[in-house]
């Protein structure tokens, strides 16, 4: 026990040290201004929290309670101060002079005032929560500064796929807490999929009853070695939506529903065939296809993929597809729906003579023209309702609909076109940009089951949403940014924190902080420590990184090493072996830069691991020392 207690202690200790000689404070994202001054406040219970307006009290109440949860005890609210009180003060007075989103905060060391109004003081809030080192002799002392604070992309999104595998309300809820922490403002929820339909509509209950359903899930990466034949289900009420619609806004985050079409729409055509171009034609399942239960029919999908069965562009399926957009509306007060738009094949189109003959009517070109006037059928629809559609990036392909914003995740071009044609566009690519959160986080043997892809944390840090090719006035329709999280292979809300965390701190770093105030260095190596290591002592899984200071090289040339490795976070350690085992606590231990001497001819291969205090362990490293080995392959 003596040992757990002084474990925490160096980290408390260490977290301290870390957000005292920060340049930033410690706050993710890196504000706008940061100007030290001399002196310091000492939070102690002789402190006041005033909170002169009635709609700033449940702001007053957060900040309390972090205090509270900090130093061990609350602040006396007053509505006035006495003469020569010490406070921390929450007020909006000045603040329609802000920015939008925008706040102020001013620490001498007889007061703390806290300038904002709505979303800006609850962002204000979250800052001082983040700035606030832990205690040290039974009080809390903050560096004196002046703040100055505001967003650069006024979108700056998160995004979870529930189609593939969903999650209990308590954990969106979770998940939305993070994001606002992080001044993340839009919480893309995406809720239909070819394996489930996962929102209650309950004019079509078979798109719950059936479409929520699947008989079996893949065992492995695709195409799968094998099938669980275990029937997968779940769905959210429209209660539990509506919850999490109101649990978001007290938090300044917006819910963006996503309903799918014209593709990845199998749990609904399984639900209702109609749907279908075929409506009698078997769900296509290839021989060779894992797969539990009935081949017959109309099915949920039970791999992962792109499929051909997609809506019928029919009156019957605009129908139905309003009659769906009609309740998500009521649910949802988004100003966006998404209509997804994405990864439609045409081939049962191409059959189709009802498409054909359609086509020839509306005197369209081809298919992606049809995919056009499926979209801008249905814009026209959600914009008569007084909303705004997304679509991603394949909606530009046969024309865009007039109002659509275009999210863009096949790389930049969409959204550079979209962009160019004045259409306001979110920058979420996945690959080489690093915003697909599903991605792995390293090459690490160790990392768990995912889609592929390399996607550190610190290439989603490196990117930049706005194209420089676009001139200034194109620039104005870049709205924001998102980073995505589709969850073939993500199956509990642990492996969804695993997956997020930390890479989240660089998407609301890049959303949120001006480009000259970006600073990889301070972040990794001063912030990002300070922050895992608050989530370290949480019920929070992460992704625990590797060494400071380890090349990305995977084979040093040399003789004489010298590796300044450093523990990631405050209060973890670092281990190591030389003789090709895996390291683990029971191995040797850096404790100062680590020499190895490596013979001429030979090689070295360098192994490590991290634990964290709450041990959570890294994925092993592993770096070929070489010094003219001849079966060693260099970069």
């Amino acid at each position: 026990m003596k040992k757990l207690l002084s474990v925490a202690l160096v980290a408390f200790m260490s977290v301290s040290a870390f957000a005292q000689t920060d340049a930033n404070m410690g706050i993710i994202p890196a504000p706008v201004s940061v100007k030290k001054k001399s002196g310091a406040f000492k939070l102690d219970k002789t402190v006041v929290l005033m909170s002169a307006d009635a709609a700033n009290a449940k702001m007053a109440d957060l900040l309390n309670a972090s205090i509270t949860t900090k130093a061990g005890f609350a602040l006396r609210e007053t509505k006035a101060l006495k003469a020569n009180e010490r406070a921390i003060v929450l007020t909006s007075a000045g603040a329609d002079k802000l920015p939008a989103e925008g706040y102020t905060i001013d620490i001498t060391d007889k007061k703390i005032t806290v300038t904002g109004k709505d979303a800006g003081l609850f962002y204000a809030v979250q800052s001082m929560i983040q700035l606030m080192p832990e205690k040290k002799n039974n009080e809390v002392t903050i560096s004196a500064a002046e703040i100055n604070d505001y967003p650069r992309f006024k979108y700056r999104g998160m995004h979870l796929d529930v189609g593939r595998h969903m999650f209990p309300v308590a954990f969106i809820k979770k998940y939305i807490d993070l994001m606002s922490q992080y001044k993340l403002n839009n919480f893309h929820w995406h809720l239909t999929e070819d394996q489930g339909w996962r929102i209650e509509i309950k004019k079509y209950p078979k798109l719950t009853t059936v479409g929520a359903t699947r008989s079996g899930t893949i065992i492995g990466h695709h195409p799968g070695v094998g099938t669980d034949n275990k029937e997968y289900k779940g769905f959210y009420t429209q209660q539990e939506a509506k919850e999490v619609v109101a649990y978001a806004a007290a938090r300044y985050i917006n819910v963006i529903p996503e309903i799918e079409m014209p593709g990845h729409a199998s749990a609904a055509i399984a639900a209702y065939p109609e749907l279908s171009c075929f409506p009698d034609r078997d769900t296509f399942v290839d021989a060779k296809t894992p797969w539990s239960g009935s081949r017959k029919g109309k099915q949920v999908q039970q791999q992962w993929g792109v499929f051909d069965d997609v809506f019928v562009p029919s009156d019957n399926t605009f129908k139905f597809l309003e009659n769906v957009i009609d309740e998500v509306i009521a649910i949802f007060p988004s100003k966006y729906i998404h209509i997804g738009g994405d990864e439609s094949p045409k081939e049962y189109w191409k059959e189709s003579e009802f498409c054909q003959s359609l086509i020839k009517k509306l005197g369209l070109k081809d298919e992606h023209e049809l995919q056009s006037y499926f979209i801008q059928r249905m814009e026209k629809y959600i914009n008569a309702k007084g909303r705004s559609i997304i679509g991603w990036d394949e909606i530009l392909e046969g024309g865009l609909a007039p109002n659509a914003t275009v999210m863009s995740w096949r790389g930049t071009e969409g959204g550079i076109a979209a962009a160019k044609q004045n259409h306001d566009v979110i920058m979420t690519p996945g690959g080489p940009i690093g915003l697909y959160f599903d991605h792995k986080q390293s090459n690490s043997v160790d990392e768990p089951t995912n889609i592929g892809g390399l996607a550190p944390y610190s290439l989603a840090y490196a990117y930049d949403p706005m194209p420089k090719e676009l001139t200034p006035d194109q620039q104005k329709h870049i709205a924001g940014v998102q980073a995505n999280l589709w969850t073939e292979y993500i199956e509990t809300p642990e492996k969804v924190e695993y997956m997020i965390l930390p890479r989240i701190f660089s998407l609301a770093e890049i959303a949120w902080t001006k480009l000259d105030r970006k600073d990889f260095k301070n972040f990794s190596e001063e912030r990002l420590p300070v922050h895992l290591a608050r989530i370290d002592k949480t019920n929070t899984n992460y992704w625990v990184p590797t060494p400071l200071g380890l090349s990305n090289e995977k084979v040093l040339n040399g003789e004489d090493f010298s590796l300044d490795l450093k523990a990631p976070i405050p209060g973890s350690k670092v281990f190591y072996t030389l003789d090709l085992t895996r390291p683990s606590e029971t191995a040797n231990q850096v404790t100062s830069p680590l020499k190895v001497l490596v013979p001429k001819g030979e090689k070295r291969v360098l192994k490590t691991i991290v634990i964290a205090p709450s041990g959570k362990r890294s994925v092993v490293t592993e770096t070929i020392l070489n010094n003219g080995a001849p079966d060693v392959k260099t970069k």
